[in-house]
Parts: structure tokens; sequence; C-alpha cells
């Protein structure tokens, strides 16, 4: 049972560790995650705010480009007289070309240039791409961050396909991308997340290396803890038991020569008061002690387990209680599957049975008991109900501790003494079962499922 407990310990901190770990991570990431977007996005969107068309290089794939007008002789022509020299400005006869309009001169609009890219080290080195198009569709300029990551031709079908979909902003591959409409042009600005991807990549790979090592080693270490808290409880345990077997063989050899001598002495003295006490109390110790030799064996001996058929143990149990039941006033109603049959101990079984049903008749505050038996996927399902007092959540909790009765003046009439459920429980367990109890609606339900075995 100890051994049961401990694994549980310990799928459950290993539960505890794993989901915590899933979680940290989970929000750890997320939060960089959204943190870098956001980032990203407001690189993005002053990228956009500093673009000028006029400060752009023009496509160097323009037809219009390297091109002279129609008409226009060609210098090659070798029937065409070389152009006139351009005057020097040395030459006296010459005048000097007006200069160019300094930016300082009032009234002047100074000469565009290039958006300095001042926002920082991270927005210097990211790289920016860019499509701006007229509103007939043409290419105005393209640049590529002089990188051949995308071709021109790849910026511009991105950009045409994004400007299909009517789509302001949002992420295309690696590409973070966000439309601005101009009032001659529509400007198409993308941001290249590969880098802070890669990154985001390897950090997760490395976590998850990390934290999996990190979990492999808490792993043993909560087992080698777990089992160094664990063993002095089992000792414990362990002791406990031996002492309620030992004494319960040592008692019982007691209650059997008073029992015989009290019974003699009656037949000497005839009846009286004092030798009546000693018998009625000898006779409850030798309850007491069979049912600590019962709990004994249930919990700690090896029973033979044999191939018995359940529904038959269930049904003579149940047709043994119906000549109680009717002498209290109470009704058995039985639904019962037949030929369920299962590997275990036919004695424990019907101890089994004989417990639920004793504590259904001796607790019920109606007058029908009812019981059924079905199989319910690889289980034998035995399920006994019966009309009684609400039982709080706190108290159910303990219901199936050793001595534990939930109304005290009622339990200490009779052979009772808070172990049938207990014994109940260690029979379930011996069997590789589960009991629970549950109180709903004035009703209480016990069920015991046994797992069949083919």
């Amino acid at each position: 049972m100890f051994n049961r407990s401990r694994r549980k310990i310990i799928l459950s901190i290993m539960g505890s560790l794993i989901l915590l770990f899933v979680v940290t991570l989970s929000v750890i990431l997320l939060a960089s995650y959204r943190e870098i977007q956001q980032k990203n996005a407001d690189m993005l969107e002053r990228y956009v705010a500093l673009y000028a068309l006029e400060n752009q290089p023009e496509r160097q794939d323009d037809p219009a480009q390297g091109q002279e007008p129609p008409g226009k002789p060609s210098s090659d022509d070798p029937g065409m007289e070389p152009p006139p020299e351009k005057p020097s400005s040395d030459d006296p006869g010459m005048e000097t070309p007006p200069e160019k309009p300094s930016s300082d001169d009032p009234g002047q609009e100074p000469p565009l240039e290039k958006p300095p890219l001042d926002g920082g080290p991270d927005y210097q080195l990211s790289t920016f791409y860019s499509v701006a198009l007229a509103e007939d569709g043409s290419v105005l300029s393209v640049d590529n961050g002089e990188r051949t990551v995308y071709s021109e031709e790849d910026l511009i079908g991105i950009a045409r396909e994004i400007l299909a979909g009517n789509r302001s902003s949002g992420r295309i591959g690696h590409l973070t991308y966000l439309v601005s409409a101009r009032p001659e042009y529509t400007l198409v600005a993308f941001m290249d997340n590969t880098v802070t991807e890669g990154s985001m990549q390897t950090l997760l790979r490395n976590v998850l290396i990390v934290g999996g090592a990190a979990i492999v080693v808490l792993f043993f270490i909560s087992l080698f803890l777990s089992k160094r808290i664990i063993r002095p409880l089992e000792e414990n345990d362990r002791q406990q038991r031996q002492f309620v077997s030992d004494a319960s063989h040592e008692l019982k050899t007691p209650v059997a020569v008073i029992d015989t001598n009290a019974e003699m002495l009656s037949r000497e003295i005839g009846e009286n008061e004092w030798l009546a006490n000693i018998q009625y109390e000898n006779e409850r110790m030798g309850g007491l002690v069979t049912q600590l030799l019962d709990l004994s064996r249930a919990e700690n001996a090896d029973v033979l387990m044999e191939e018995i058929d359940y529904s038959r143990i269930v049904t003579g149990e149940t047709l043994a209680f119906e000549n109680l039941a009717f002498d209290q006033g109470k009704e058995i109603q039985s639904d019962i599957e037949e030929g369920l049959l299962l590997t275990g101990n036919r004695t424990q079984l019907t101890q089994l049975t004989s417990i639920l049903m004793d504590n259904a008749i001796r607790h019920s505050t109606g007058s029908k008991i009812e019981l059924t038996l079905k199989r319910q996927g690889h289980q034998a399902v035995l399920m006994v109900v019966n009309e009684g007092d609400e039982i709080s959540p706190e108290k159910l909790a303990h219901l199936f501790d050793r001595f534990y009765r939930v109304d005290e003046a009622r339990n200490s009439e009779g052979q009772h003494y808070g172990l049938g459920l207990s014994i109940a429980k260690a029979v379930v367990a011996k069997h590789g079962g589960s009991i629970d109890v549950s109180c709903q609606g004035g009703k209480v339900r016990f069920t015991a499922s046994i797992p069949i075995k083919k």
C-alpha cells in the first residue's frame, strides 16, 4: 500500500514540476515573442514614417533607363557632328552659371536626403525592404536592401499579393509587412525577421534541452528523497500491521478460553448477572479479534486467486441478507448481471459483499436497498445504495479509516467497531480494484470496482 502511495507521490511531484516547467516556459516564450513582435512593428512603422520616394534609387531594369528619346541623333553616328563642348567656367568670355541655392537661404526648400537611421543599434542593424507602386499598378521603386535574400521580382510579387488581398499589415513567411497609402503611390514596407526568429528557435531548443535534463535530474532526486522521507512511515506502518496481526492471534486464545470457562461455570451455577456480563463482553471481544484478523489477512496475507463466478457470489449473499432486511421492514432490490467471471479470492469477495450489504441495512433510513452488479468495460462494478442521513464531505473522506464511525452513539451497539469498511477497502485493493462512496440527494452509494482479468 505504501509502495502505491509512494508512486502516487512521485508521480504527483513530477507532474507538478513538469506542469510548472511547461507553464513557465510558455509564459516566458510568449511574453518574449510578443515583446519582440511589438518592437519589430514599431521599427517598421518608423521606417515607413521616414520613407521618401524621392530618396530611393531608380530601378535599374527600368526600360526608360539607358535609352535615348526617339529622334535624337546618336553620338556614334558618323554623319553627325559631335555636340559642342560645354563651355568652361574659366573662359573669360563666358558667364558663370548661377550657384545652386543653399538650404540656408530663406524661402528655399532643403535638398531631399535619405532619412538617417538614428533609431538605435537594433534599428540600424535591422533589414528593411520596400516596394512603391503607382495607382495604375506600375512599380516606382524597389529597395531590396542591397541583398540577394529577396530579389526585386520576389518583393514585387509579394507586394502585389498583399494589395490584392486588401491587407494593411501582417506576416508572410519571415517578413512582417505594413502598407502605407501615400497621395501619389502606395508603399509596401517589409522587415526581415529571419535572424530574430532563428534566435527564438535557438532559445527554445536550448531551454527544452536544459529543461528536459533538469526534469530528469529532478526525477531521480525526487525518487531518492521520497524513499528517504517515506521509509520511516513505511516502517511504522509495517510495525503497526504486525502488531495488529500478532495481538489478534495472541488474543484469540484467551478469548476462546474465557468463553469456554464461562460456559462451564454457567452450567454449574445457573443464570448469574455477573457471569452474563462476562459472556457478553467476551463475545464482543471475540468479534473484535475476528475482524482484526480479517483485516490483517486482507492487507498482508497472500491468498489463493482463482477464476470464480462473481455473479453467483453476489447473488448468494443477497439472498442470505433478504431475511435480515425483511425482519427490519426493508426490501432488497437487486439487478445482477449473470456470468461475470474474474480472478479473485472467493472468501474475500464474499466478505466484501457481506460488509456492504450489512452496512446498508444497518444505516438505511428508508425501506429499499438497491444492489447492482454490472460489467463496465474491463471492470465488474458492484454498487449498493441505501437511503440515509446526509454525510458531510469531511466525514466521507475518513469513512474507510480504521475504527472510524460517523455516528458513535448509533454504532456502539453490536459488534461493529468501524473496521468493516476498512476490510472492504483492503479486499478491493488486494484484487487491484477501487472503492469509493458518495452521498447525494439523501442516498448513500458505495461503488466497488474489480478488474476482470482474462
